[in-house]
């Protein structure tokens, strides 16, 4: 239903070595980079994640009670996600462990203050 996930970023550089190595670790790749905007996706189609210089000029902020989830394997990928997500540059939320009906979770932030997590649903 959702095809991408558009977030805006203050600093373009920093976020795309950001969302490189995170996601990189999840297996996704860079699909399309424009001076303004990257998409990142995996092989398989599906829903996308972009970041932006807003089209404004304006500076990028944070929208509250949004979060982005990311699909992980195993609690080993979540690990090691959540692991390259804070050597580069993000903010613990909540680090990887079970919650509820067996949701294995790890929660942060990213350079820019966007609130993400990644997550195994069947650990």
């Amino acid at each position: 239903m959702i095809s991408y996930v558009t977030l805006g970023t203050n600093d373009f550089e920093r976020a795309e070595n950001f969302f490189d190595a995170l996601l990189g670790e999840l297996n996704i790749s860079q699909a399309m980079k424009t001076e303004r905007m990257i998409f990142w996706n995996n092989d398989e189609g599906g829903t996308a994640l972009s970041i932006v210089k807003p089209l404004d000029g304006e500076a990028a902020t944070v929208g509250n009670g949004v979060m982005v989830a990311l699909s992980a394997d195993s609690r080993e990928q979540v690990d090691r996600a959540y692991k390259v997500a804070l050597e580069q540059g993000a903010r613990d939320e909540g680090p990887p462990g079970l919650r509820s009906q067996g949701f294995y979770v790890a929660y942060f932030r990213d350079p820019d203050g966007n609130k993400f997590n990644l997550f195994c649903a069947n650990p």
